[in-house]
């Protein structure tokens, strides 16, 4: 069996970390993270873009570590950058879910929930219906090569072994937390403002018209507006896509910058 040249001309050592680092970003990146894609397949696409990977990159000198429990942390740290960057790419997508709770809170399927085969949790529908579609228009827009491009471009600045991990890196996760719930409420507002109109005029009628059952009209009523007002606003829902997606780029390159050792 021929030994590959990257491997060959690198050393085992460097591939080894190499694709640590692919397989960290497999773990819970868009599209790759899903628990529906058999593992397996997840293994072989790192392994092979690790294998193309090796021959194009600038591998530093290795032979700091001198047993197995130093090389260890080398693969340790490595695994926790690529798992960095799939969590900060898939962060920036959790804002839909939590626009699809915000709609479902309002519209009244907040008791109606479906399971989420990456988080394994209990979804509200119109947060699963919004994620997949928008993972539907990632791919179509070749998302997934801004993520392979991020991992490729990292090691530009983060050469393997020489992740640094700083206060800067939890102050951005945390900026980015607090966008998540920006954007999630910026897609939801649409929606809420419907339906909250729709509560006003409710209300106003259960005082002019007493006899009026305003929770039997009230419910359908809302169905009804909040899935009328999601259709009318899938367009602009669809361009909102395209803006996470170079958001998330941005991200990315600001948080391969902060772990790595060029400033």
């Amino acid at each position: 069996m021929e030994i590959p040249l990257g491997i060959g001309f690198n050393g085992i050592d460097a591939f080894i970390l190499v694709f640590v680092r692919m397989t960290g970003m497999f773990v819970i990146a868009p599209i790759f993270g899903r628990r529906n894609i058999p593992t397996i397949l997840k293994i072989g696409l790192a392994f092979f873009l690790a294998l193309l990977l090796i021959n194009t990159i600038k591998v530093p000198n290795l032979s700091d570590y001198s047993n197995i429990y130093q090389f260890a942390v080398l693969v340790f740290k490595e695994f926790i950058v690529g798992l960095t960057i799939g969590y900060i790419s898939y962060l920036v997508f959790m804002g839909i879910y939590m626009s699809g709770q915000l709609i479902d809170m309002q519209v009244g399927f907040g008791m109606v929930n479906v399971l989420d085969p990456v988080s394994n949790i209990q979804v509200p529908i119109t947060s699963n219906f919004y994620f997949i579609l928008s993972m539907m228009i990632f791919l179509a827009a070749n998302g997934h090569h801004v993520l392979i491009r991020a991992l490729f471009e990292s090691y530009q600045v983060i050469p393997l072994g020489g992740a640094v991990f700083n206060s800067n890196l939890m102050v951005d996760i945390i900026r980015v937390t607090g966008n998540m719930f920006l954007v999630g409420f910026k897609i939801a507002a649409p929606v809420i403002a419907a339906i909250l109109i729709s509560d006003i005029a409710l209300g106003v009628m259960a005082k002019t018209v007493p006899q009026l059952n305003v929770f039997v009209i009230g419910m359908p009523l809302k169905i009804v507006l909040g899935i009328a007002v999601i259709i009318i606003t899938m367009p602009v829902f669809i361009s909102f896509i395209d803006i996470l997606r170079d958001g998330m780029s941005g991200e990315l390159l600001n948080f391969i910058k902060n772990m790595g050792l060029k400033k």
